[in-house]
Formats: structure tokens, C-alpha cells, sequence
């Protein structure tokens, strides 16, 4: 080999790490735009996803007092109805309290004719068959008894006649009870008509308000639904710029003669990040702020506020910021393919670039981002796809 050859191989070999530096440069601003992209996006879902939750609240209040104000007008109906039986019974009481008081009065009438025509002939021209029993009389004795007759007779009559109005008053007080009784029946009957009229009107508001509230709950999910489309979009474009990133680290590794994949272990084992209890496992789950369900990508592992955050494994830090509805977020490559992921951390230790050793404190546990309460979010990723860290932990 010339010296003219070696020469140029050796600026050839001078340039690779600054050719290398300078791509690694490059695919670095891009990850970091796709960083701010997605987490644009995540800031847009985690408020539609508030605002469904808003609205679901909203629309399953107004349905129960929907449910509400049907049950009341239910009450109102059947309220109505037993009126309306009182009613007929009172009104076949009135009836025939009324047939017993027109018999009554007709009786009274023809009492009455009689009785003022008798009297008229005693006292104003004489009855004449009284007078003729009277004067027939045979002797004073006799004639006596007739009179007392007589007497009584008439006294008969006046009975009669005070019997007969006492029967047409208590049938008139018993009609004009009963009466008092329909006219309340019917009051009542008008007032619960009038409830459920009100009612009725209600119920129609509610309905429509429940039906506004269903197309708005419908709208906000079709937002949700495209806003996650999009962020699925943008979490597939990171995770395809991650694993170009992971090749550079590799590549450079090879280059200085640095062994790859997950150290003292292999296989893809982990060490815990932090100890606590598991409050959401990997796989789909309910969205714990509304909405459809959600896969969640990661093992949620409860832990006091504070809490030291340790590496799962060594490796070098490829992120260490704010992530969407990570919040504080870091990223390690291991290699092999191999990365992990820490969320909603209230502390970064590290930084971007920086090499990390397993057991090596890398943040805090927290709560920011897209979070219910203090605990850290943990994931294992295989070429940029999340998979389940539990089997791969010990």
C-alpha cells in the first residue's frame, strides 16, 4: 500500500466519529420535534379527554333527573287516577242521594196538598165530613171522641209534615256534603292536572337537554377519537426515530469495541425501578380520566411522593424532559434492541446522552403529565414497541 493510500484511509477513519457525531446531530433535532409535536398532542387529548369526562358527568346527571322527573310524573298519574275513582264513587252517591231526596219532596208535595186542603176546610169553610162525624154524634161523650179524633188526625199530619222536612234536610245536607266533597275531588284532580302538566313540560326540557348533552358527549368522543389517531401517529413516528437512534448508539458502541444489549443478566431482565405495589397492570384498561378504553403501555407502580427512581438496567439516557402526558420522562437505551421508559417523575437526574449504570438514581417519583396521583409509570420497549415489563423484571 502506497503512502498516499494509508493517508487518505486514515483521513477517511479520522472523519467517521465527526460524520457519525453530525448524523446523530441531525436524527437528535428530529426526535426532539417529534418530542414537541406529540406532546402538543397529548396536551389537546389530555384537555378533550377533561372535557369528555366534563360532559359524560353532565350528561348522566341530566339523565337521572330525567329518570327523576318520570318516576314523579308516574306518582302524579296514578295520584290522578285514584282521585278520579273517589270521584265516580261520590258522584254515584250524589245520584242516588239525589233520586231519595226528589221522592222524598214529591211525597212532602202530595203530604202538603193534602193536609193544606183539609185544613182549609176545618178552619175557613168547614170541613164538611168533619163537621157531619161531629154533628152525627149521639151524645156529648160521644161527640168528645170525635173531636180528640180529629185532633189527633191533624196532629198525625203536622208529624207528617215536620218528619218530612226534617228527611229533606238531612238529604240536602247529605248532598250538599257530598257536593263540598266533589267540588274538593275535583280542585285536587285540577291541581295534580296541573303538576303533571308542569311535569310533562319538564320532562320535555330534560329530554331535550339530555339529547344536546348525548351530541355534545358524541362530538367531544369523535374529537378524542381523532386527537388519539393523531397521537398514535406521532408515538409510531417516535418510536421509528428512536429505534433509528438505538442503531446509531450501536453502531458507535461496535465502533469503540463496547459490547451491546442488557448487561449482567441478558435476556432482557430488569431490575425494579422502584418498589411499590402495581395499581395498573399492561394491557387495556379504563381510561381513569373518561372515554374509550385505553392500552396502556407501561406497569403503574404506587410510590410516596419522593421516592428514589433507580435504572432497570445500564444504558445511555435518550431523552430527559417533558414528554406529553408523561410529564418528566426518561428514556434509556440498552442496547440489543432493548429501552425503558420512566414517567410522571417530580425530579430528572440525568441527561440527554448521558451513560447510566443499572441501580443508578435517574429521578423522582411523581405525579406530572397525565396523572391520577404519585407513582411512576415504567416501560420496557423491544425495537421502540412497548411490551409487558412484569415477566421481564426481578
Amino acid at each position: 500500500m502506497t503512502l498516499r493510500r494509508v493517508a487518505a484511509l486514515v483521513t477517511a477513519l479520522a472523519l467517521v466519529p465527526a460524520l457519525a457525531r453530525a448524523a446523530g446531530s441531525t436524527l437528535e433535532s428530529r426526535i426532539k420535534a417529534e418530542r414537541v409535536k406529540a406532546q402538543a398532542i397529548s396536551t389537546r387529548l389530555h384537555a378533550k379527554r377533561a372535557e369528555l369526562h366534563s360532559v359524560t358527568l353532565q350528561y348522566n346527571d341530566l339523565q337521572h333527573q330525567l329518570g327523576e322527573t318520570t318516576v314523579a310524573i308516574g306518582v302524579v298519574s296514578n295520584r290522578i287516577d285514584s282521585l278520579q275513582t273517589q270521584q265516580s264513587s261520590t258522584q254515584r252517591r250524589i245520584d242516588w242521594n239525589t233520586i231519595q231526596l226528589d221522592a222524598a219532596r214529591q211525597s212532602l208535595q202530595l203530604h202538603d196538598k193534602l193536609l193544606k186542603r183539609r185544613l182549609v176546610d176545618v178552619y175557613e169553610y168547614g170541613d164538611l165530613t168533619y163537621m157531619s162525624a161531629l154533628l152525627a154524634s149521639r151524645s156529648f161523650s160521644e161527640f168528645v171522641e170525635r173531636w180528640e179524633d180529629l185532633r189527633l188526625l191533624i196532629a198525625a199530619n203536622q208529624r207528617t209534615v215536620r218528619a218530612r222536612k226534617a228527611a229533606q234536610a238531612r238529604v240536602a245536607a247529605i248532598e250538599a256534603d257530598l257536593e263540598n266533597t266533589r267540588m274538593e275531588l275535583q280542585q285536587q284532580e285540577q291541581a295534580q292536572e296541573e303538576a303533571r302538566s308542569q311535569l310533562d313540560s319538564l320532562a320535555d326540557e330534560r329530554r331535550n337537554l339530555v339529547e344536546l348533552a348525548s351530541m355534545r358527549r358524541r362530538s367531544v368522543a369523535s374529537q378524542v377519537a381523532q386527537i388519539e389517531s393523531l397521537s398514535a401517529a406521532e408515538e409510531a413516528e417516535l418510536e421509528s426515530l428512536i429505534v433509528e437512534r438505538e442503531r446509531e448508539i450501536e453502531a458507535e458502541r461496535r465502533a469503540e469495541g463496547i459490547a451491546g444489549g442488557v448487561e449482567s443478566g441478558g435476556g432482557g431482565m430488569f431490575s425494579w425501578p422502584v418498589t411499590g405495589t402495581i395499581t395498573s397492570p399492561f394491557g387495556w384498561r379504563s381510561n381513569p380520566f373518561g372515554g374509550a378504553p385505553e392500552f396502556h403501555q407501561g406497569l403503574d407502580i404506587a410510590a410516596p411522593m419522593g421516592t428514589t427512581v433507580t435504572a432497570a438496567a445500564s444504558g445511555t439516557v435518550i431523552m430527559a424532559q417533558w414528554y406529553g402526558g408523561y410529564g418528566n420522562y426518561i428514556l434509556i437505551d440498552h442496547g440489543g434492541g432493548y429501552s425503558t421508559g420512566y414517567g410522571h417523575l417530580s425530579a430528572i437526574y440525568v441527561s440527554n446522552g448521558q451513560s447510566i449504570q443499572r441501580g443508578q438514581a435517574i429521578g423522582a417519583v411523581g405525579s406530572t403529565g397525565q396523572s391520577t396521583g404519585p407513582h411512576l409509570h415504567f416501560e420496557v420497549r423491544i425495537a421502540g414497541k412497548p411490551v409487558d415489563p412484569a415477566p421481564r423484571l426481578h
